[in-house]
């Protein structure tokens, strides 16, 4: 399986490239190729007084690419210049990779939305899962919050297609979790729910999936509103990785992501990953 991970040379973003830990779960969930990216923003011209960025970026990456090789990956590096989220999916389209990491700092004391833009966009607009890992905020050297990425998911699920897609993942994270919690949120009309079919028994089935894969496995049905009890959920199991579809299909998913899936992006104290839409030709 090939991976990009997105980095803009910062020391949050070192914190997934240098955490052992981190590499060991992608090896697990099958990655053995990981393809480095950086980006050089279109608003910085190479003619700039004093500073090569290119020369300095390959740099960078190759130090990274050491780390990477020594945990047994092949690596690949590549700096390009342009709009950050489009040319990271482009080179995710590009390399056929299966999964998109990017880092994205915690919540800030003002508990806003804090989520970066590049990170922001990138989930609005990724082709392929989308990882975002968390990283510690406001320290000098930070690292990641959750270091076993997908030791224990918070599958969030509405019974849509896109959320039984997103259950699909469990194929290659069942290789790295243990334990998961399947949690469904019910409203006034559940939009996955057949004429006859209850939350229950549909969690239930799906339990018995994983626990088939010695995954142990929890359901939980809550009611109120869906971002904010997953978020509450997430508060009371304190998973490594929130496990979520995003929804929409048209051009407009480009400039709104669903809010579900949006406010646990941004508002997830954990790591998240996101699973797109199906493409359609």
């Amino acid at each position: 399986m090939k991976a990009v991970c997105a980095t803009d040379l910062s020391a949050a973003s070192e914190a997934t490239i240098e955490s052992e830990t981190c590499l060991d779960c992608l090896g697990r969930i099958g990655v053995d190729e990981l393809h480095l990216v950086t980006v050089i923003p279109s608003n910085v011209h190479a003619g700039m007084p004093g500073i090569d960025f290119e020369t300095r970026r390959r740099r960078a990456l190759e130090r990274y690419r050491r780390v990477i090789e020594d945990a047994g990956f092949d690596v690949e590096t590549h700096v390009v210049r342009g709009t950050p989220h489009r040319r990271i999916n482009g080179v995710a389209e590009t390399v056929g990779a299966s999964l998109t990491i990017v880092g994205s700092r915690g919540k800030s004391p003002l508990e806003n939305r804090v989520i970066g833009s590049t990170a922001r966009n990138l989930a609005r607009t990724t082709v392929v899962p989308l990882l975002v890992n968390r990283i510690e905020r406001e320290t000098e050297e930070p690292s990641v919050l959750r270091e076993h990425l997908f030791r224990r998911v918070l599958y969030a699920t509405d019974f849509s297609r896109n959320a039984d897609q997103a259950f699909e993942a469990f194929q290659y994270l069942r290789h790295a979790t243990q334990e998961s919690t399947l949690v469904h949120v019910e409203t006034p009309k559940d939009p996955g729910l057949g004429e006859g079919e209850d939350s229950e028994s549909r969690l239930t089935e799906l339990a018995g999936r994983l626990e088939e894969w010695d995954i142990e496995t929890r359901t939980e049905i809550r009611q109120g509103d869906p971002a904010e009890e997953i978020l509450a959920a997430e508060a009371a199991h304190e998973p490594t990785a929130i496990l979520i579809g995003s929804r929409g299909h048209s051009r407009l998913r480009r400039l709104l992501l669903g809010s579900v899936s949006e406010d646990v992006v941004a508002r997830a104290n954990g790591n998240v990953l996101l699973v797109p839409p199906e493409r359609t030709a």
